[in-house]
């Protein structure tokens, strides 16, 4: 490429710094304003040439900037935050935009980039709704519990068997709020169920938007097809985060994406050792967290098939126990323990 360079991208300015190769000139400067028309507008000096190329950090914002970029016919590279940074190696002086957009086109420039996968725009789409009903399953959560704060508050009745899930656990919530509470809290409990009620329309139609989205797309029928407990809502956030099969070349290398790893050392006290690390996508960390949550309230395949296997052998202890198929002259197996026992013997008695 002739032209190489780098973005750091921010919420009120774009910072870019690129060379070009052939004579060794370097620019640099600011896009201020950070949105879609001025950074196209920015992009325009580069129109009829097919040797450019610029990096972006993965960060919040990276998804108009890469699609722009590829609009304007530039090679557009995705680098990983927490290998870019550590390609910067100790801190010698304060970090700033100028010196992270350096960076970049440094790490671009000599093929030393961690490139991160750029995902097609149909599986962005499904990320975006994916991560709008976990942030809807994130604040039913939290007004759920707000509403048993009230009642513990004010000392209330607690509510019985499925408490706010079914309708009949918001009729009892109705009664003891009009019975127990004060004014205020009455007022508080009215509110509470006005937004749950909201929340869980709105759930519903995300809901039946990612189920169809699912079936609609090959790596989540696949996952929901062979790998049992896997849900539309998990298969799909799998499909969307981790890609493929060959992305990941082992298993340890994909725990490690999904944050779901144990972390083995502290950095200045932020985290002790035995934790989850708690890096990269939170929706698919949750999606597989609720996933293994959801696995011992229901009959797994490995119980099914241990519990069929239990019942073959009791079936087959009681076929050779029956008398019409012992050879003749042995006595009962249960008897004979019997008979042992009121004798004191604890082991049968082999005679020569």
């Amino acid at each position: 490429m002739s032209i190489v360079g780098g973005f750091d991208v921010h919420r009120k300015q774009i910072t870019f710094d690129y060379v070009d190769t052939v004579t060794g000139e370097v620019k640099c400067g600011q896009i201020a304003s950070a949105d879609r028309r001025r950074l196209a507008r920015w992009l325009e000096r580069f129109d009829g040439r097919d040797d450019v190329a610029f990096a972006v950090e993965a960060c919040t914002g990276w998804r108009y900037v890469v699609e722009e970029l590829q609009r304007a016919g530039v090679a557009a590279h995705l680098a990983e935050p927490a290998d870019t940074a550590a390609a910067r190696g100790r801190k010698k002086h304060a970090k700033t935009d100028r010196a992270d957009s350096k960076l970049i086109r440094e790490l671009l420039q000599g093929n030393r980039i961690p490139e991160c996968w750029i995902p097609p725009q149909h599986v962005l789409e499904h990320r975006a709704l994916l991560e709008l009903y976990h942030d809807l399953r994130r604040e039913h959560t939290a007004w759920v519990q707000r509403v048993h704060a009230v009642l513990f508050h004010q000392g209330a009745e607690r509510l019985g068997e499925g408490g706010l899930g079914t309708h009949a656990g918001r009729e009892q919530l109705r009664r003891i709020a009009a019975a127990q509470l004060s004014p205020a809290g009455r007022v508080q409990i009215a509110t509470y169920l006005q937004v749950l009620e909201a929340l869980e329309a709105q759930l519903d139609a995300v809901h039946r938007r990612l189920r169809d989205a699912a079936r609609h797309l090959r790596g989540a029928q696949v996952l929901t097809e062979r790998i049992y407990g896997v849900g539309p809502i998990t298969a799909l956030a799998c499909t969307c985060w981790r890609a493929g099969a060959g992305r990941f070349h082992s298993t340890r290398k994909a725990v490690r994406f999904t944050g779901l790893d144990v972390t083995v050392y502290s950095s200045a006290g932020k985290r002790s050792p035995g934790h989850l690390s708690r890096q990269g996508p939170p929706v698919l960390r949750w999606c597989l967290y609720e996933a293994g949550n959801a696995c011992p309230r229901q009959r797994t395949r490995s119980r099914l098939l241990r519990d069929g296997e239990t019942a073959h052998r009791r079936q087959a202890r009681r076929h050779l126990r029956s008398p019409q198929n012992r050879a003749p002259g042995l006595s009962h197996p249960g008897r004979a323990r019997r008979r042992r026992a009121r004798h004191g013997v604890t082991h049968p008695v082999i005679t020569s």
